[in-house]
């Protein structure tokens, strides 16, 4: 046992390229911006035409389109859009005013019968809650007058009535019918066929990173692997699509109801053999942020997730520490207190924490064969056991993190490490300001190795302290924080 003694006094703007494919930049905080091209024939002046190949998602102020190369002047008049999911409120709203069948099946022995009804009023409400949200106070009064028409009108044999008198059988659909639908009336300055290019921002788009990183069973030199996932709920598929990802944190307005990398390259580049490396995502400084290029066109299915693998090193040094933190302060009873109550109370910082937690250290740097910019995302941790097997030994986030920044990421507590902390020592004295405390720290190394243990301690008395009679020499590393470096034997 060891004892350590002390005393203490969007890019939201798009300019327009021309592309051959479906473009996408993802966010990674629900959102995309989409390019695509859309084929016009316009006539001189005032035009209609419409497209159903859009998201569910999309942000209708957001719409741009244009010409790209620029050789008609267009403008947007009038813009609607409609994504409404298929349903029976929507399909009898389709058909106000026109008579369908409705199904009544037999009860008591009475077959089963359809009798013609016209809709005279849907009841259909397009508008969401979370949609109405947006108008503060008045939500509960739009919801109060719209209740009243969200009954169904019918009319039967020449008598009205409300509600359903069966199960409505509807025309055939076309498959159109069933998709979001943006329609426009469009001003040319002249008759042209083109290729306009459509952009815009959309909802239910997101990516993450991910980081796998392998230890072998002795050593703290490891391989990393890093992934992008990314998955689509826009409802709409994506075919051989450019695919770009932009890492940081973009400024973005949310509706108030919705509050609430370089890639590295490969160490063998190829092999002896002369095998090419395969083709690798890029990254670049992109504005304040860094934007990530699959290299390949990627079809991306709606309702799917994908993996594409962006970064893989070895040889990556990740040092392991342990950290002692023994001070345990209960929120839940000082967190009302201020400063002046804090500095006087003497039970106050006298519960311990036992636990050591056990760091890794990674510098991001290409002299640790890294030195790219790291989105953020989870890092797990695997080691092989004395039969080669993996075993998982942690997990935990990292922020993004450019290069030549180090990365310190908490994996867990020891298990063979403790620590204990105790005040063996208190004097106060009010009407001279001062209060004179000793603590003892004690550290029991149960490894069958040697380990070094990183004894962090807080003056959160005041800003003005004084060490004594230190057993150990420590580091200040701010104003209210030092940190005791010490080592200990296998089983001291």
């Amino acid at each position: 046992m060891k004892t350590l003694l002390f005393s203490a006094a969007l890019v939201l703007g798009m300019a327009f390229t021309c592309a051959a494919q479906p473009a996408l930049t993802i966010y990674n905080q629900n959102f995309a911006t989409v390019r695509d091209l859309l084929p016009l024939d316009l006539q001189a002046g005032s035009n209609d035409t419409s497209t159903y190949d859009i998201t569910m998602h999309m942000e209708p102020d957001s719409v741009i389109l244009g010409d790209p190369k620029g050789q008609v002047a267009l403008h947007i008049l009038e813009q609607n859009y409609r994504a409404d999911p298929a349903s029976e409120g929507l399909l009898l709203s389709l058909n106000e005013g026109n008579e369908i069948d409705f199904y009544i099946p037999g009860t008591g022995g009475k077959p089963d019968r359809t009798v013609k009804g016209k809709i005279i009023r849907s009841g259909y409400t397009p508008h969401s809650g979370t949609a109405m949200q947006r108008y503060g106070n008045e939500y509960y009064y739009n919801q109060q007058a719209m209740s009243q028409a969200m009954q169904p009108i019918i009319s039967v044999e020449g008598r009205v009535q409300f509600g359903l008198p069966g199960q409505p059988r509807f025309p055939s659909l076309g498959s159109s019918d069933l998709l979001p639908m943006l329609q426009w009336k469009l001003h040319a300055d002249k008759a042209m066929k083109l290729d306009a290019e459509l952009a815009y921002v959309t909802g239910g788009m997101s990516w993450e990173s991910a980081y796998n990183v392998v230890s072998p069973e002795k050593g703290d030199v490891l391989d990393l692997t890093g992934w992008v996932t990314m998955d689509n709920q826009t409802g709409k598929t994506f075919t051989d699509a450019k695919i770009q990802l932009v890492a940081g944190d973009v400024a973005k307005v949310e509706d108030e109801a919705n509050r609430g990398m370089r890639a590295l390259k490969d160490s063998a580049r190829g092999s002896a053999f002369g095998f090419a490396s395969p083709p690798q995502v890029t990254e670049k400084s992109f504005d304040e942020y860094h934007l990530y290029t699959l290299p390949l066109a990627t079809t991306l299915h709606d309702r799917e997730t994908k993996q594409v693998e962006f970064v893989r090193a070895s040889g990556v040094k990740a040092e392991r520490i342990y950290v002692y933190d023994g001070v345990k302060i209960d929120r839940n009873r000082w967190g009302s207190y201020n400063m002046g109550q804090i500095r006087t109370a003497e039970e106050y910082g006298t519960e311990s924490n036992p636990k050591v937690w056990v760091m890794r250290e990674i510098k991001n740097s290409e002299a640790n064969h890294l030195g790219l910019p790291l989105p953020r995302g989870k890092v797990r941790f695997y080691r092989q056991d004395d039969e080669g097997q993996l075993q998982f030994v942690g997990e935990n986030m990292i922020d993004h993190t450019p290069k030549d920044e180090l990365l310190r990421i908490y994996t867990g507590n020891a298990f063979d490490i403790v620590g204990e902390r105790k005040r063996t020592n208190f004097k106060a004295d009010s009407s001279n300001h001062w209060l004179d405390e000793t603590f003892e720290i004690k550290l029991r190394n149960h490894k069958k190795e040697a380990a070094e243990v990183r004894v962090v301690e807080h003056l959160y008395r005041w800003t003005n302290w004084e060490i004594r009679d230190p057993s150990n020499t420590f580091l200040k590393t701010d104003a209210q924080t030092m940190e005791f470096r010490i080592p200990l034997k296998a089983d001291e």
